[in-house]
């Protein structure tokens, strides 16, 4: 093994020797310089890893490869000249190198290894040399000084998160040569304004340009067959977009949240569009549906709050828009799979599917036709402007009894959706799960003696109510159930009923609670278990101050109260009896 030595800070190779040994200077903090002779042809892998005080070094002409991890972690490095003889860069080989601003790559190099460049904060502009075919995996992964660089018609395939997280990259040409881009390959480039893919390109990976949020306009070419899951989630600044005529389907997620985009227009080519595809694409007005099209996910224009317009192409065997009804209807079922806030029911429609009007905050009013039997899950929630719910005389399956403005199923007296407009009614015996979930506009409810069960998440997010009165006769409060009520500042629960975990959590406001009398009797049924009141009933509660409690009840209570919270339980004054005349 050759003798390698450090004499005031300078690294000592021996004369003749033809590779520097893998970890030959491996964390030799002291090295701050080195002359490497002109017998060296290779660089042994992880050679100066860790040399942090290691500021400049010069590779000889004789050096044909640069092993992994050569200079791996030399944050002081701040320049180093790479010869043309060298053919083989390895990977990780300058990882983490966050002193170097600038490096010139020779032509000789044909191969550049993964991470090579990794975390090579201070680097401003690279050039890659016409010699290199691929950009490998993680090259330039987190290069944030990173403003420009130009890729070479030598380059065929981008690998994954080959820029992720280039946040200073603000310009890049793909050119006609690529035929891949790879996962996540500029994924995080919130600097990127516009790209355009070539027509060369036939597949662009999951995430590619995931929460590229400066991204403005985007083409892609008429090669690509299908746009990936994720490739343009959270490009919020995204207003314009041609889809080339190639492209099969949208993958699930693929402009989640591109919140800017006010029109697309999807080409006959695509037969799919995926889960959640333009979810939350709150600048969207219209939408035309190919007759190609003969599959669409679930939730895929959900929280499409400016959506207005919904048509499908005569001659779409799966789908239609019956009556310019303004809403995505599978034709086969007569299900409604995707409304807005201007869609009018059809009589022929049977179902509402799940997620129909999801997040649809423009909805101000619905009328549920007599022909719909079927509603399914989430149907209305978050249709935060609803104010009237009408269920047309006649349907068998619900009704919005009294003009409560509430949807109601009438062989159970369950109430599944109601708004802010909502007045229950004294015929209700439960309040269904989710029933009045994220009904920001809600500000006070009554909940008759009629009520016996809450269902699960109720009222979560219901941030616009102040206060809460749960009558005694309520024996079930499902979990989460107030979740996140950050406005509520008093509760009352009269009942014996079992507060779930989460059922006030994150109720900040949340001042006074006060519990009924029921307990010795609920904590006997409950024996064995966590108790009446689970741990994390009033998790995130940091304004409570109060725990009301009936008189001589306040053992039991404390019983069954996390510790931290003994403190808060005061005792009710015991109601006088009057007396008896005589």
């Amino acid at each position: 093994m050759a003798k390698y030595e450090i004499k005031d800070g300078v690294g000592i190779i021996p004369e003749g020797i033809t590779k520097i040994e893998v970890r030959a200077f491996e964390n030799c903090t002291e090295l701050t310089s080195v002359v490497i002779p002109d017998s060296v042809t290779e660089i042994g892998n992880n050679a100066f890893e860790g040399c942090t005080s290691l500021t400049n070094i010069t590779i000889p002409d004789s050096v044909t490869k640069v092993g992994g991890g050569a200079f791996w972690g030399c944050a002081g490095l701040t320049s180093i000249v790479i010869p043309n003889s060298v053919t083989e860069i390895g990977g990780y080989a300058l990882s983490g190198c966050k002193g170097l601003t600038s490096i010139t790559i020779p032509d000789s190099v044909t191969e550049i290894g993964n991470n090579a460049f990794d975390g090579c904060t201070g680097l401003t502009s690279i050039t890659i040399p016409d010699s290199v075919t691929i950009i490998r995996a993680w090259l330039f992964h987190g290069c944030v000084g990173l403003t420009s660089i130009v890729i070479p018609t030598s380059v065929t395939v981008i690998e994954e998160e080959a820029f992720d997280d280039c946040i200073g990259l603000k310009s890049i040409i793909i050119p006609d040569s690529v035929t891949k881009i790879g996962y996540a390959a500029f994924r995080g480039c919130t600097g990127l304004t516009s790209v355009t893919i070539p027509d060369s390109v036939t597949e662009i990976g999951v995430d590619a340009f995931n929460v590229c949020t400066g991204l403005t306009s985007i083409v892609i070419g008429n090669s690509v067959t299908k746009i990936g899951e994720r490739t343009f989630q959270g490009c919020t600044g995204l207003t314009s977009i041609i889809i080339g005529n190639s492209v099969t389907k949208i993958g699930e997620f693929a402009f989640k949240g591109c919140a800017g985009l006010t029109n697309v227009v999807i080409p006959d080519s695509v037969t799919e569009i995926g889960n959640y595809a333009f979810e939350g694409c709150t600048g969207l007005t219209g939408i035309v549906i190919p007759d190609s099209v003969n599959k669409i996910g679930y939730t895929a224009f959900s929280g499409c709050t400016g959506l207005m317009s919904i048509v499908v192409s005569e001659g779409n065997s799966r789908y239609d828009s019956r009556n310019n009804c303004n809403a995505l209807i599978e034709t086969e079922s007569n299900t409604l799979i995707a409304g807005c806030k201007n869609t009018v029911i059809p009589d022929s429609v049977t179902e509402i599917g799940d997620f129909a009007f999801y997040g649809c905050t423009g909805l101000t009013s619905i009328v549920i036709p007599d022909s719909v039997t079927t509603i399914k899950r989430f149907a209305f929630s978050g249709c935060t402007g609803l104010t009237s719910i009408v269920v047309s005389e006649g349907n068998s399956r619900y009704d919005s009894r009294n003009n409560c403005n509430a949807l109601i199923e009438t062989e159970s007296n369950t109430l599944l959706v109601g708004c802010k407009g909502s007045i229950i009614p004294d015929s209700v015996t439960e309040i269904g799960n989710y029933a009045f979930e994220g009904c920001t506009g809600l500000t006070s409810i009554t909940i008759p003696d009629s009520v016996t069960e809450i269902g699960v998440k109720a009222f979560q997010g219901c941030t616009g109510l102040t206060s809460i009165v749960i009558p005694d006769l309520v024996t079930e409060i499902g979990e989460s159930a107030f979740l996140a009520c950050t406005n509520l500042k008093s509760a009352a629960v009269l009942g014996p009923v079992k507060l779930m975990d989460l059922t006030f959590e994150n109720c900040k406001a949340l001042e006074c609670v006060t519990l009924g009398g029921g307990i010795k009797k609920l904590i006997k049924k409950d024996k064995g278990s966590w108790g009446v009141i689970e741990h994390f009933a009033f998790d995130g509660c940091t304004a409570l101050k109060t725990i009301n409690v009936p008189a001589k009840k306040a053992d039991y209570y404390k019983k069954h109260l996390p510790e931290a919270l003994h403190s808060l339980v005061m005792e009710q004054p015991a109601e006088k009896k009057a007396k008896a005349k005589k």
